[in-house]
């Protein structure tokens, strides 16, 4: 149902209880394995009681076969605790922490100063809500409700935290999470048409439509930027018919839809399902921490986030480095966000595919402190990325969290096929200026493994390609700009002339300004700007080639604004690029069968790839924008199998840190 109906349900459904943390009983351990609900599973004699604190001690199993309103204050996760496939379960629950021994402490949120990573054969601390090979099963639920107890630490609880652990959140796939209108729609229309069928969406779903009419307050000054409101439409699924969505009442908005520009309909309803109890009281969120594994697929992480607290994020990647290669969040709706939608903060080879974000405090897709490097971000959905404030003691003082879809200081990762719609301020920004407070001189990882210092500034796309923004009230792509006029920007530094940033195959439509690119060295090649009050705006002219750039219902004064303080048609011969950076593959899936396998993954690359080798074996790839590849093997051995997989692009530059994993 619509936020302002479930909002509302939640607070009513939860049988609230008046235990707090000082009155918490005795820790409830397991005494083997077994399920949830089984009396002999626990060091009481009974399954855990409203309240308690339980702990799944190393070594043991326990399936949570329960589906209870009732809160438990802490679930300390040493062992597995998996989540039955195959019934409706609802854990509701302070803190789920999942971590090796015996502690069941509230606090140790500094899990990368306390936790050393794990020893080759020994068995993780586990959390399972579904997993790859076994998702929850459609028809069923499992949810986490996460509730706030009084006495708690309200900045950091309730939450989910995973310490060197493995965490997955696996529901029923969808073959899209979103699509594309196939017709226009008006208002007072109860269906609309897509441009393609939608199976796995299902009658009762909540879906979004994107507004494709951008908003702008009237104003006294410039700097009067509040919202004035959207026309994102939040409706239920009645029926679903082909390509025909039937709709639980009439749309209030018109929604455009042509062959070239044509807005979104998205999915925001899975079967795995992490919430705030009360999100008015408090929200919860969840963090992945250094040393930790697992992946999310197909899962609804929604009214999640504290508002203005640094680091309480609905979905939150802290401080991982490298250890957590291989993981993913695939098809993930994150939406009513307090505090961002999905941060990866000092965090590499992350893959984001096929997401949905919708209505955030403050950016959305966030990459926190320009360290962050190799990270693939493809076909994400931002919608309604509000303007929020600076978080106390943020680690980028200069960020002004006023509203982008996506947003980054660290150029080296990979962005493709990813739309922007109706954000407060920006669709897409790249922001690292040199400041008194901020030193872009950063320590980041090397193509070998290596760490160096370097001015992030220089540090060029890993790819940008097939990227839309849509419906901004301001910016549709900032690169490198102020905030808005001038206010700290790159400082005039940014790559040589043969490494540019490369922005390939960019569409913009129904945008106050189209791109802002301040950054020097630039090559844009394909754009398609349509209904803007600006094209190029305010470009800092240096080393910049722009080539296949269209522009219509765009006013002629304004398509190539303040080009060398004028207007202008003349644009440098493109230069010799140099490509020379190599490629970076993350294994993100492997399906055992038998003894055959198949293995999935991701390689972004700068350049065209030659071929993704993965055992010595050619895999095929699926789509050469987005570098997703498979390969099948016969006749895998029984036990530990190792997998290293590298890449190579037809320039002959080849991965030069190969992923290896070994399965057990």
């Amino acid at each position: 149902m619509p936020f302002r109906l479930l909002a509302a349900s939640l607070v009513a459904f939860i049988s609230l209880t008046s235990s707090s943390r000082a009155e918490q009983a005795p820790v409830t351990r397991s005494v083997k394995s077994g399920t949830w609900s089984a009396s002999d599973t626990w060091s009481t004699g009974k399954a855990p009681l409203p309240g308690s604190t339980v702990l799944v001690r190393t070594g043991h199993t326990v399936t949570y076969d329960v589906n209870s309103k009732e809160p438990i204050a802490a679930v300390h996760v040493s062992g597995t605790l998996s989540f039955a496939p195959d019934k409706d379960t609802l854990l509701t629950v302070g803190l789920l922490k999942v971590q090796p021994g015996e502690n069941t402490s509230d606090e140790g949120f500094d899990c990368e100063a306390h936790i050393a990573g794990p020893k080759e054969g020994e068995p993780r601390a586990t959390l399972e809500v579904g997993t790859p090979d076994r998702p929850i099963d459609a028809g069923h639920t499992a949810t986490i409700r996460l509730y706030y107890f009084e006495g708690m630490n309200k900045e950091s609880l309730p939450a989910i935290v995973c310490c060197g652990g493995r965490m997955d959140f696996h529901g029923q796939p969808m073959a899209r999470t979103w699509v594309k209108f196939a017709k226009p729609a008006k208002a007072g229309d109860t269906s609309v048409t897509l441009a393609e069928p939608v199976p796995g969406w299902r009658p009762g779903d909540i879906v979004i439509l994107s507004a494709t009419t951008r908003q702008n307050k009237q104003k006294k000054t410039f700097k009067e930027t509040l919202r004035l409101g959207g026309q994102t439409e939040e409706m239920l699924i009645k029926v679903v018919d082909g390509t025909t969505l039937r709709l639980d009442r009439p749309l209030a908005f018109d929604h455009a839809a042509t062959d070239t520009y044509a807005g979104e309909v998205a999915n925001l309803s899975r079967n795995v399902i992490v919430e705030s109890a009360d999100p008015v009281k408090a929200r919860g969120h969840t963090m992945y921490h250094k040393h930790s594994a697992g992946s999310i697929s197909y899962a609804e992480f929604r009214h999640l986030g504290k508002e203005g607290v640094l680091g309480r994020y609905s979905l939150h990647f802290h401080l991982c480095g490298d250890t957590m290669r291989g993981s993913s969040v695939i098809g993930a709706s994150i939406w009513d966000s307090g505090n961002r939608w999905l941060t990866i903060h000092g965090t590499n080879y992350l893959v984001v595919r096929d997401c949905v974000g919708f209505k955030s405090v403050g950016h959305g897709f966030f990459l926190e402190d320009g360290t962050e490097m190799y990270n693939v971000l493809d076909r994400n959905l931002a919608v309604q990325a509000f303007l929020g404030k600076p978080l106390p003691k943020q680690i980028l003082p200069y960020d002004k969290n006023d509203g982008s879809g996506f947003w980054w200081a660290n150029c080296r990762n990979s962005f493709t096929r990813n739309v922007a719609a109706e954000c407060d301020e920006y669709g897409y920004f790249f922001q690292a200026p040199k400041t008194a407070e901020f030193d872009p001189m950063l320590s980041v990882q090397q193509p070998d493994g290596s760490r160096s210092k370097v001015d992030i500034r220089t540090l060029s796309f890993l790819r940008f390609e097939g990227n839309e923004s849509h419906t901004q009230r301001r910016h549709a792509f900032n690169l490198g700009g102020g905030v808005p006029f001038g206010e700290p920007t790159v400082n005039g530094v940014g790559p040589d002339a043969k490494h540019p940033f490369v922005i390939r195959d960019f569409k913009v439509w129904d945008a106050h300004w189209a791109i802002h690119p301040v950054s020097p060295s630039v090559l844009l090649d394909g754009m398609v700007v349509h209904n803007a009050e600006y094209g190029i705006w305010r470009p800092v002219y240096k080393a910049h080639v722009y080539r296949n750039v269209s522009m219509n219902d765009v006013p002629p004064a304004t398509q190539y604004a303040f080009v060398n303080g004028k207007p202008s048609d003349e644009y440098p011969m493109p230069v010799e690029l140099a490509n020379d950076q190599p490629p970076v593959t993350v294994v993100t899936h492997v399906v055992r069968s038998a003894n055959n396998a198949t293995v999935r993954g991701t390689t972004a690359s700068a350049g065209q790839l030659k071929r993704i080798n993965v055992n010595n074996k050619p895999a095929q790839l699926m789509n050469g924008t987005s570098g997703e590849w498979e390969v099948a093997f016969d006749n895998v051995p029984a036990g530990p199998w190792k997998i290293e997989a590298s890449a190579l692009d037809i320039a002959g530059n080849a991965e030069k840190r190969p992923h290896v994993r070994v399965l057990p």
